[in-house]
């Protein structure tokens, strides 16, 4: 059993592989090796108990994975996930998908209270989020993007968990919609004492939540840092090009730059760092050796004192 003290989360050294290998027979044929896609790559970070710690970076970087890692869905090729709670739920991008259409609300939100056994309450847990007990007889599809994302958090909370992962749980609604969710969602964490792993490619949302944020790039975690301590002085080539990409109406009319180049293939990424390809800083090292993370940032040209 872990101390009080210890980290709510904890991930060691976590990959994951994906086998994208043609079939069998046309690899026989054609004598093509197994093809292996490394999605995550040897990820270690902690998560303290009540933060927020969110994971961001541009789609296909890893950090949904990273999610589905925690929560039990995908097991690790290498590495461990360390949880010290009790149970973890997770709440999904699309709040419709999630959701069974065939079922009222009331059996949604029963559900995990009757497998597990707990004293919660539907009609406390709709009240909870913000939505009535009558919501309980309805169904999904009478409900708005905004309402059927309170539904997916009630459901969630049912479980009693200490830690909640939540995958791009805005980024289907409306931006007043969002508001709403990310507001009830801090309200809920002081009030229950919940902890976050928030998952989003949205730096503007971030700020709003997140005491920490991984930068992935990649499969790898590129730089963690404070939230106020990143959003004021990045470090990070990537994390400085991803903030100069986010709309701020104080910087109307000035020059910005916006984020070059896209991901590279993960079959073949490039050899060094992952990054040089699209990185003003580069140079020979960093076109030959992966730098290591230092002071939690992995950039040969912070490292070194260029930039």
């Amino acid at each position: 059993m872990q101390a009080a003290n210890s980290p709510l989360l904890s991930l060691h050294a976590v990959s994951r592989d994906f086998d994208v290998s043609r079939p069998w027979l046309n690899r026989m044929l054609e004598r093509e090796p197994r093809r292996l896609l490394r999605a995550v790559d040897k990820v270690s970070v902690a998560v303290e108990r009540g933060e927020t710690l969110a994971l961001v970076g541009e789609s296909g970087c890893g950090k949904s994975t990273v999610a589905r890692l925690i929560v039990g869905l995908y097991t690790p090729s290498e590495g461990r996930v360390d949880y010290g709670g009790r149970r973890m739920q997770m709440i999904f991008q699309d709040p419709y998908a999630s959701l069974n259409p065939r079922w009222r609300v009331k059996s949604i939100i029963e559900e995990p209270i009757k497998h597990l056994k707990t004293r919660q309450r539907y009609q406390d847990l709709l009240q909870q989020v913000g939505l009535a007990v009558e919501d309980g007889e309805k169904y999904p599809h009478e409900f708005s993007g905004g309402q059927r994302q309170r539904i997916s958090i009630a459901r969630a909370l049912a479980g009693e968990p200490d830690l909640l992962v939540c995958d791009e749980p805005t980024s289907a609604l409306d931006v007043s919609v969002q508001a709403q969710i990310l507001n009830l969602m801090g309200e809920l964490q002081r009030r229950l004492g919940l902890t976050y792993v928030f998952i989003s490619h949205n730096l503007a949302v971030v700020s709003q939540v997140a005491d920490r944020v991984g930068v992935m790039y990649l499969g790898r975690i590129v730089e963690l840092a404070p939230a106020a301590e990143l959003f004021a002085r990045p470090r990070h080539p990537y994390t400085r090009m991803l903030l100069d990409a986010v709309p701020d109406l104080q910087m109307s009319g000035k020059p910005r730059t916006p984020v070059a180049g896209e991901v590279p293939n993960p079959l073949a990424p490039p050899p060094g760092c992952a990054f040089h390809p699209r990185c003003p800083h580069a140079n020979e090292r960093c076109r030959r050796e992966v730098p290591p993370v230092i002071d939690n940032v992995a950039c040969h040209a912070v490292a070194e004192g260029r930039i």
